[in-house]
């Protein structure tokens, strides 16, 4: 039997003092009334009503028994409403992953819409993966690569982005600048590793298309290491632009080699379902396909000022 409608008839029956009445107010029969009392007193193994002809009665275990149903039938309804509100009113977990670049550039945004959603915890993990939302819980991912393979996932783009060649006014200083992409065959080539790219750095022009292998100088998989290794002069570094665009502006680091994009790469926002969105995870979605693109713009202006090219 439904447990849950049983307990809200007979706790009717007793609000309204009669089977009739009870049922009027259940727009149901008084036979199907009376039904469903009789089989919660079968489940219960217990008398809950006393019948006379004029008038009912609850037992002792009825009186118990009407207390704990109203409580549990509240929490019920306090939860029906906070879930039928999900898709209304953000609040609530948000489990979102991203890679450790990237997540740092949106903090600003995540503190921004943390400020215009305070019942929302954002809960942010970082790594140099893209996992799967459905295995390991996260209401969104927000990956970079080339494409997006077959999948029952809904994925959002959200723009694209790409790395430029950098390095530090030292490192320049000692052994040149180079002007064509031949000339990185005589420097310290530090390798972004990028499990989406092939090791070689490849630069399109009007001749065609040109082809660096970086030697085994410096390799890492995080674009902050390679920011810094750049920064302290150990060679020329493949970076994100976001990534460089600060210590450019501040004169850490000379964009070499502009204007060629190497690596150029999609972002996306990758969920689970479109039906039922929670309000959390639709508002973060809004919020990030309004934004992040005026993020990215500024970035990008910095790295494109010919001021900061060598």
């Amino acid at each position: 039997m439904d447990m849950l409608h049983a307990m809200r008839t007979f706790a009717r029956v007793v609000e309204c003092g009669s089977f009739a009445a009870a049922a009027n107010a259940l727009d149901i029969s008084a036979a199907q009334v009376s039904r469903i009392v009789a089989e919660l007193e079968n489940q219960l193994q217990t008398r809950l009503l006393h019948r006379t002809t004029r008038r009912l009665r609850m037992s002792e275990a009825g009186e118990r028994f009407l207390e704990r149903s109203r409580h549990i039938l509240s929490l019920t309804d306090e939860a029906m409403d906070e879930a039928r509100g999900a898709h209304l009113n953000p609040r609530g977990r948000l489990r979102f992953h991203c890679t450790h670049g990237l997540g740092l550039l949106m903090m600003p945004l995540v503190a921004r819409y943390n400020a215009a959603c305070p019942e929302v915890v954002m809960e942010l993990t970082l790594s140099q993966r893209n996992p799967d939302p459905l295995d390991e819980g996260h209401d969104i991912v927000i990956t970079i690569g080339k494409g997006l393979p077959d999948s029952q996932l809904i994925a959002i783009p959200l723009g694209s982005i790409y790395s430029i060649l950098c390095a530090s006014p030292e490192y320049l200083a000692r052994h040149g600048v180079p002007t064509k992409p031949e000339d990185l065959n005589d420097h310290a080539c530090l390798r972004m590793v990028d499990p989406l790219f092939e090791e070689d750095w490849s630069f399109d022009h009007d001749q065609g298309r040109s082809v660096v292998v970086p030697q085994d100088t410096f390799l890492t998989n995080v674009a902050d290491a390679m920011l810094k290794a750049t920064e302290l002069g150990m060679g020329v570094g493949l970076l994100p632009y976001y990534s460089a665009s600060h210590a450019i502006e501040e004169g850490r680091l000379f964009r070499l080699l502009a204007p060629h994009r190497l690596r150029q790469r999609e972002i996306y926002a990758i969920y689970p379902s479109r039906h039922y969105l929670d309000a959390k995870v639709r508002t973060w979605l809004d919020y990030l396909k309004e934004q992040l693109p005026a993020l990215f713009e500024a970035h990008q202006q910095v790295v494109d000022d010919p001021r900061f090219w060598r």
